[in-house]
């Protein structure tokens, strides 16, 4: 940690602004680099580099200098004090799942890719934790707990390649938000490597620890704090039972309707998903669930909890989605069945790569009851600028996914893609919510930043920030907007088809 008095922004290190290949400075760097996990845990050919210029979120792209695959907290540490000795910019990446840039390494530098540190370090039934590397991949640790009675509640729509550690940097959230809440709810404590190489520990295993909740500080921060190296995580009882059923609508507002009735009937189901007509064909086409073509919405509901409470809260689900034009009701009788109808909602994104070349997906928030209005001016925005838009989301808490279709080789349809996405977010506002759910702010939405906080509130967030990072070298130009003067920030937003400086 650094001394308080010292927090402010002239701090930020003068980091190379190029790494010239061939220099002494970089042969010397990549030497050093190779003694900590040596040569072939290492890249820095260009064209294995392009692999690394961007993640989900591909309208930004800038590729690093080198990508480094660690396989310790041990190594962490030193690449990070050799970056440091160097003023080499450095960030950390997991599978790459990132929706909104914050993989991007702005500046070129040091990527730290996670994948290598993917172990489930421990498994604690008695006193319900786990302890897993960052690069494990959320799914699996998952399936290493079946039949255990205990389970990982977050499960991000990414869940079988998206890993813990990158969950924990957006504070990701997915299908069972509604019921179980989002990542911070259910990391206990980590282990962190600082950006100035030392090695700190938050929080533990026990629920509660005493003093300030630095744990929580560090959940959500993209990567800006440091690279987490391990997680604690909390582990939940298996409910007793489920009911999972879709249901199909005519229109979408029918089924926003229900969704806002379910919940004001003080239901709380444990899933609310909803996927608009776009979506259902595109699954179809795909993977042939048998999905109603015609359908203007269909809605994966599940409850879950003690078996006898479960039928009565599914009759009266019925009964609401009925008084709002329910067309059909499936439901899962089977264990089976349940995966399978889970199963199409997980593979929606998959399904998407059939629709267009590429895609970009929004990540904006509503209050439930306002779910009508933003989703009619999803749609007139779509046809503003003709351009389709599919809607697949977390309906039950109003994070709204919008997916813009379009083809990144046409500069006019990128121009296009960033207009349509600051006015769906900006809407967002407009109504009382927000701009991201899930995915966090990363590059794509710093310029929100300014509108959603005030001069005081960037302030205390970069005081924040610079007590984990006071030279910023680490994951720089990242979630809060260049600030004062002295601010080296390279972030130049020049939509469209920005390709970050280098």
């Amino acid at each position: 940690m650094v001394d308080p008095d010292n927090q402010t922004s002239h701090l930020v290190a003068p980091v190379l602004e190029q790494l010239e290949r061939g220099s002494g400075p970089f042969s010397s760097l990549i030497q050093q680099l190779t003694q900590i996990v040596g040569k072939n845990s290492l890249l820095y050919d260009a064209d294995e580099l392009l692999v690394y210029e961007c993640d989900g979120y591909i309208v930004d792209k800038s590729a690093p200098d080198i990508v480094v695959f660690p396989t310790s907290t041990e190594q962490i540490s030193s690449i990070v004090k050799i970056c440091n000795q160097f003023n080499v910019p450095f960030l950390a990446r997991g599978a790459g799942t990132s929706l909104s840039g914050g993989c991007l390494p702005i500046g070129g530098g040091v990527m730290i890719v996670l994948t290598r540190m993917k172990q489930i370090l421990e498994i604690n039934l008695r006193d319900r934790y786990a302890i897993v590397e960052p690069g494990m991949v959320n799914l699996h640790l998952t399936n290493a707990l079946k039949g255990t009675g205990y389970h990982y509640a977050p499960d991000p729509s990414s869940q079988g390649s998206c890993t813990i550690g990158g969950n924990i940097a957006t504070n990701s959230g997915g299908p069972h938000t509604l019921k179980y809440g989002v990542t911070t709810n259910h990391v206990l404590g980590l282990e962190a490597v600082l950006p100035d190489g030392s090695v700190i520990n938050l929080g533990g295993p026990t629920a509660e620890t005493p003093g300030y909740d630095l744990h929580g500080v560090y959940v959500g921060n993209e990567g800006t704090f440091g690279i987490c190296t391990k997680a604690i995580v909390r582990l939940t009882r298996d409910p007793e039972a489920h009911r999972t059923m879709l249901a199909v609508f005519q229109t979408i507002s029918d089924a926003t309707r229900a969704i806002s009735e379910i919940i004001a009937a003080g239901i709380i189901p444990s899933a609310l998903e909803m996927m608009d007509q776009g979506i259902i064909q595109a699954i179809e086409e795909a993977f042939h669930f048998g999905f109603p073509l015609d359908a203007g919405a269909v809605l994966l509901i599940e409850v879950d909890g003690l078996e006898i409470a479960l039928d009565e809260e599914a009759r009266r689900i019925v009964e609401i989605c009925n008084a709002h034009n329910l067309r059909e009701i499936q439901r899962a009788d089977t264990p089976e069945e349940r995966l399978l109808i889970w199963k199409s909602r997980k593979q929606a994104f998959g399904a998407i790569g059939r629709l267009s070349p590429s895609y970009c997906t929004q990540d904006g928030v509503v209050p439930r009851t306002r779910l009508p209005e933003i989703l009619e001016f999803i749609e007139a925005t779509s046809q503003k600028y003709g351009m389709r838009i599919v809607n697949v989301f977390h309906a039950g808490d109003g994070n709204v996914h919008p997916i813009l279709l379009f083809d990144e080789r046409d500069q006019d349809q990128i121009q296009q893609v960033m207009e349509a996405s600051e006015e769906i977010l900006s809407k967002c506002l407009e109504l009382g919510g927000s701009v991201t759910g899930e995915h966090g702010i990363g590059v794509e939405k710093i310029n929100f930043m300014s509108r959603i906080f005030n001069e005081t509130d960037l302030s205390q967030m970069e005081k924040v920030r610079n007590i984990f990072n006071p030279r910023q070298i680490c994951s720089r130009d990242k979630v809060l907007p260049p600030h004062g003067e002295e601010s080296q920030s390279a972030v130049t937003l020049s939509h469209p088809g920005r390709r970050a400086p280098h």
